[in-house]
């Protein structure tokens, strides 16, 4: 491989990364907009590398998107997540972390985001301790212009710090629920990202 090929085929990790952290954010943010599942419904499900570890549960999200309609697809997010009160399934590190909601991993998190120069844009309904929101940060640190910011060193670091203790545990009460469908091939593909970015991390210390 020339040095050209290898930066090349490095970005093109890293925006697929940061492209999949983004398509985290979406779908667990809300209930999916018809367009976002229709381009997921027509996505590409073999890998460029045959037996890459997020090839089978990519592969069965889209199939998973491809079964469902729109509706359903809408109504398994809000039984599982929305709901007045307390959802059946929390998206939330302070509760997995903590037990409960706006606690100290949640003062924790706005500090570091602080210092990354980021806030909780006050248009969003949700903490910034919900699991979309930590996947946009996570976007940002890979794919944002500000080099002193969006870096290899910030993100191992906010993972560890911010998704890695609890982010399995979100995806077991994702799987268990016995609504979950669409969410559970989402979990899935969630928990084997989380393994490669973790491994990846880890090769950097």
């Amino acid at each position: 491989m020339t040095s050209s090929s290898a930066t090349s085929s490095a970005l093109d990790e890293e925006t697929a990364r940061a492209e999949l952290y983004g398509l985290l954010a979406a779908l667990y943010y809300a209930p999916p907009p018809a367009a976002l599942l229709a381009q997921l419904r027509v996505a590409v499900t073999d890998a460029p590398a045959p037996g890459g570890f997020l090839e089978e549960p990519w592969r069965a999200l889209v199939s998973v998107a491809r079964q469902l309609d729109d509706a359903a697809i809408h109504q398994e997010h809000h039984a599982l997540f929305g709901g007045v009160g307390k959802p059946e399934v929390y998206l939330y590190g302070s509760h997995y972390l903590a037990g409960f909601l706006n606690e100290k991993p949640l003062a924790a998190l706005r500090g570091d985001l602080a210092e990354l120069g980021l806030a909780r844009d006050e248009a969003m309904s949700e903490t910034e301790d919900h699991v979309a929101c930590l996947c946009e940060v996570m976007r940002y640190l890979i794919a944002g212009d500000d080099v002193a910011v969006a870096n290899l060193t910030q993100q191992k670091r906010f993972f560890g710090n911010h998704l890695q203790p609890w982010a399995v545990a979100m995806c077991d009460a994702i799987q268990q629920h016995p609504r979950a469908v669409f969410y559970a091939a989402t979990a899935e593909l969630t928990r084997a990202f989380i393994s490669v970015e973790l491994q990846g991390f880890d090769m950097l210390t």
